[in-house]
């Protein structure tokens, strides 16, 4: 009987956690490192720290039976996977920080025969840098170990799912590597596993997510073009995507997650004169909150000057995408945020959160009796089908007021 590999994943957030649970649901010993006493106690207990459909009872399941338990340090294995974010410094820059700390903390680990596979979303030639760190500390693994990388490909609130049949591209740094590690997704992935070197793995994960910008971006600035001429964005593209070879996508208060919002600027930090469409794109979707900001804080101002009071502002969804509790370059949460700070009294309603959590959450119901003003930031299922009263003033920036009871 074969033996299967055992597993180190770095990094148990939105995309370690649920590969490696879905990894050890294939019979493989994983050990998950994390730098939260939080994160790892609330896993080795079978619980888990984020919101995502099916990761509780997978999670429970493979703690249970003894495939996955966590940690804050790496032990030896087999296969060394790493999944920690890769914010930007100041100007847009990549901060690959937690990639290289997480690199120095299996370095010790590493046996003649590893695999190491970076799936972290990052600049082109991270991967080779990688290598640098770990034969500068350790020379005599060089020719005896194995470095790929594989980007994640999967939509939050469908993680589970998408991991396991999504096509992976999957980039080693020569093909022996590439090799071993298609060889070890086969374990847990149905999708196509399309071989290739580093560079161009790297270069296709922020690809992706750069075309995904450009097409928001349209939408985006298709919305604020309608707005000032009076038209109705949702009934316009609705009709034009009635074209044969049109595909306009849903305009929405800007781009976020750690994904979209993100990638393409390590494409404009390294390539500047060139990305041009991707740049401007990236401004476009930026300046969406901006002016979704504008519009709120205008509003106020005008009930005000009707009522002789200030008005109560309800902002409806505060994560990045609808029916997720992620906050992760979230417009929505940069919306409520900075009209709270500008002084104009704010609900925030997240379903998505533990109202007792971080944020001073108020629920659906009582801040649609309370607001003055319903501000739709994000189209979760729990704000279709509302009964809204009619004297409240409706903004949306997501299309939900066609779904809501007595509209047209």
């Amino acid at each position: 009987m074969e033996k299967k590999p055992s597993v180190v994943m770095m990094g148990l957030g939105y995309i370690g956690l649920p590969t490696a649970a879905l990894i050890a649901s294939r019979g493989m010993q994983v050990t998950g490192v994390d730098i939260s006493k939080n994160v790892v106690e609330t896993i080795n207990k079978g619980r888990i720290h984020i919101v995502e459909p099916d990761l509780d009872g997978l999670v429970h399941h493979v703690v249970k039976n003894g495939y996955l338990k966590a940690t804050d340090a790496s032990v030896v294995a087999d296969v060394y996977l790493i999944a920690v974010p890769t914010p930007f410094k100041e100007n847009n820059i990549p901060d690959l920080t937690f990639v290289m700390s997480a690199t120095q903390n299996i370095i010790p680990t590493l046996r003649p025969g590893a695999l190491v596979i970076l799936e972290s979303t990052s600049p082109v030639g991270t991967t080779r840098e990688m290598q640098k760190l770990i034969f500068r500390e350790r020379p005599e693994l060089e020719g005896h170990i194995y470095i790929a990388y594989c980007p994640e490909r999967v939509l939050p609130g469908n993680i589970i799912y998408e991991l396991e049949h999504n096509d992976r591209a999957i980039g080693g740094l020569d093909k022996a590597s590439t090799e071993k590690a298609v060889a070890f997704y086969k374990y847990f992935v149905k999708g196509e596993l399309h071989k290739t070197n580093s560079r161009t793995a790297e270069m296709c994960k922020l690809v992706e997510n750069s075309s995904r910008d450009v097409q928001i971006a349209f939408a985006n600035e298709l919305s604020m073009i309608c707005d000032k001429a009076d038209i109705n964005v949702w009934e316009l593209i609705h009709l034009a995507n009635k074209h044969p070879r049109v595909n306009i996508l849903q305009p929405g208060t800007g781009v976020g997650g750690h994904c979209i919002a993100v990638d393409p600027w390590f494409i404009v930090s390294e390539f500047p004169r060139e990305a041009r469409i991707i740049r401007t794109s990236r401004e476009i979707n930026n300046y969406k909150t901006e002016w979704a900001i504008e519009k709120v804080k205008n509003c106020a101002l005008e009930f005000k000057i009707e009522n002789n009071r200030d008005a109560v502002i309800a902002c409806m969804g505060l994560a990045f995408k609808p029916n997720i509790d992620d906050l992760r370059e979230s417009p929505a949460l940069t919306v409520a945020e900075k009209i709270s700070s500008d002084g104009f009294s704010v609900l925030r309603v997240e379903p998505n959160l533990n109202i007792d959590g971080k944020y001073k959450l108020t629920a659906v119901n009582e801040a649609l009796d309370k607001a003055d003003i319903i501000v739709f930031l994000v189209a979760h299922n729990e704000f279709k089908e509302l009964n809204i009263d009619p004297s409240k003033q409706i903004i949306d920036f997501v299309g939900l007021e066609g779904h809501l009871k007595g509209s047209n």
